[in-house]
Formats: C-alpha cells, structure tokens, sequence
C-alpha cells in the first residue's frame, strides 16, 4: 500500500514528527504530534495505533523515526514533508 492510499485509510495515523512550535505553525488536520526526541520513550503508543504515517518539514526526522519504529516492527512509512502528506490526504 502506497502513502496515498494509507492516509485515505480512516484506520491511518499520521504523527508528525517535529518540534511542538513547528506543529503549532501549522500540521495535517487530524494528526498528532510526538517531537522525534519523544519517539524512543512511546513505542508502546506507536504498537496501538496500526498504521502510522510520519512526516516533519522535510523528510529528514520523519525518516529517521520510520527506521527506528520498524525495527520494532512497527507498520509505518515515511511520509517526508508534513505539506506533502497534507496534499495527499486531501487530494
């Protein structure tokens, strides 16, 4: 299942990734915010949530949390860009 398709799926979460003052300026409607440094520490929350599409500004933090869930075994991709994963939610 591409990223597309994963975030036109109600059972779909996206956690973006970056700081709570860059989420603040702005985010995909409906998703939630786990700064990257707090990653680590909720791996459990990750487990309950199914599905998980990450993003941050660019990519970057986003990706680097996608490795980190996986090798938990964690079902999630790396969405990149928080704007770019706004754009396929929505079109």
């Amino acid at each position: 299942m591409n990223t597309s398709e994963l975030l036109k799926s109600a059972q779909t979460v996206v956690v973006d990734v970056r700081t709570p003052s860059e989420y603040m300026g702005g985010h995909v409607a409906g998703s939630i915010n786990i700064p990257l440094n707090e990653v680590p520490a909720r791996v459990d929350e990750f487990k309950e949530m199914g599905k998980v599409v990450l993003c941050c500004a660019s990519g970057g933090r986003s990706g680097q949390a996608t490795m980190f869930l996986q090798q938990y075994g964690i079902e999630c991709v790396n969405g990149g860009s928080w704007l770019d994963v706004n754009y396929l939610k929505n079109n």
